[in-house]
């Protein structure tokens, strides 16, 4: 279930940041009622764009699937990602 917090939350910094890790989803910030803020620990956000990323590639890759393009070996692909990241 999301965390929503009042904005005037915001003044207990410490507090907050260890929500946001301890929950590792982004917290809801309220002003007046209405949303206004989103809060998320670094290792949420990074993971976050890392899922943005993927599913951008995949969107392309599905394009160019059927478009018709050739596509690169899988097994390829995964052992250039192995070379660059594990250096194996």
């Amino acid at each position: 279930m999301p965390q929503i917090r009042p904005i005037k939350d915001l003044r207990n910094t410490t507090e907050i940041s260890s929500l946001c890790h301890q929950l590792k989803e982004p917290v809801f910030i309220t002003k007046n009622g209405y949303g206004d803020l989103v809060l998320m620990s670094m290792e949420t956000y990074e993971k976050k764009m890392a899922q943005i990323e993927l599913y951008q590639k995949l969107g392309e890759a599905e394009i160019q699937l059927k478009s018709g393009k050739k596509l690169a070996d899988g097994e390829e692909v995964l052992n250039r990602l192995r070379e660059k990241y594990c250096g194996k």
